[in-house]
């Protein structure tokens, strides 16, 4: 696979809660880095960890939450940039957000080996409160 098409497996294998492929995909010691002020946002290390405290948790404060890819960007073999948005409803609040983001993906030999996500998180925090 490409780099660019092992990214886009990923984004299948998260939207289909499809813990098998996310595992196969990612390295073992996957660093996933969310932007500082993400709501529930940290550095996570590792497969199970990322499956846990960033989709599972994401499911749970937000209905019907999503990343919609626009624009996919490869660096050769090692670094995919994708540009698009996240979107979802607060459940207490009944607010909807929208949230411009950037993720890039750093893959060694196939696998992705970190993340870094970049995302102007104050429309988040608005819909939550």
């Amino acid at each position: 696979m490409t780099a660019i098409e092992t990214i886009q497996e990923l984004y299948r294998a998260m939207r289909a809660a499809d813990d098998a492929a996310f595992f196969a995909i990612s390295a073992p010691d996957l660093v996933w880095q969310q932007s500082a002020g993400f709501p529930g946002g940290s550095t996570w290390h590792g497969p199970a960890s990322v499956i846990e405290n960033v989709f599972r948790a994401n499911a749970k404060r937000w209905t019907g939450f999503a990343f919609t890819e626009e624009e996919m960007l490869a660096s050769g073999d090692h670094r995919v940039v994708v540009l698009g948005h996240y979107s979802g409803t607060a459940p207490a609040t009944g607010k909807a957000m929208r949230v411009a983001v950037a993720h890039v993906y750093d893959l060694h030999e196939g696998k992705v080996q970190r993340f870094r996500m970049y995302a102007d998180t104050h429309p988040m925090w608005e819909a939550l409160s």
